[in-house]
């Protein structure tokens, strides 16, 4: 039987990577940002191979992983970085399955490396414990994580 599996250390550091990032709920989604860049230089990342694109909200995430994945500037993977938080109305629920189910969707049908780091809370408190900037690790911050599954999974397509 012959093992196969992804490495975030030996990924090619001369691909382009794209991070999308909403601008809804910022405090917490600078951090997932801070977060995943960190992710990506340990990895020995250069700022340079990284296009950072903000979007309004969660919501319209989707749509520019699609226009990401048909664009000519041939992006190797993208890390999605969002915070939808519960409160009182139903908007979470019409925000946080749709923009999961879709970015699924869209990173099979372009067989997209996809780092996903939308968080889903119930209250600022699990965002923040989720986001942590002191520094930002695998331990403490979502984004940094969704950096380091991307990079993963970039590799392990280069395999098969």
């Amino acid at each position: 039987m012959k093992k196969v599996e992804g490495n975030s250390i030996t990924v090619n550091k001369d691909k382009r990577i794209a991070i999308i990032a909403s601008k809804f709920n910022k405090q917490i989604v600078e951090r997932l940002i801070k977060g995943a860049v960190e992710g990506l230089k340990a990895s020995g990342f250069d700022d340079s191979r990284i296009d950072l694109i903000y979007v309004p909200g969660a919501y319209e995430i989707p749509l520019c992983f699609k226009a990401l994945c048909l664009s000519v500037k041939n992006y190797s993977g993208i890390i999605t970085l969002g915070c939808v938080i519960k409160g009182d109305t139903a908007h979470f629920e019409y925000v946080a399955g749709p923009v999961a189910h879709n970015l699924n969707l869209l990173s099979s049908e372009y067989k997209m490396p996809h780092g996903f780091g939308v968080l889903t809370v119930y209250d600022a408190r699990q965002a923040f414990e989720r986001s942590g900037d002191n520094p930002p690790d695998k331990e403490n911050n979502k984004g940094y994580e969704a950096a380091v599954v991307m990079l993963e999974m970039m590799d392990l397509m280069e395999k098969l």
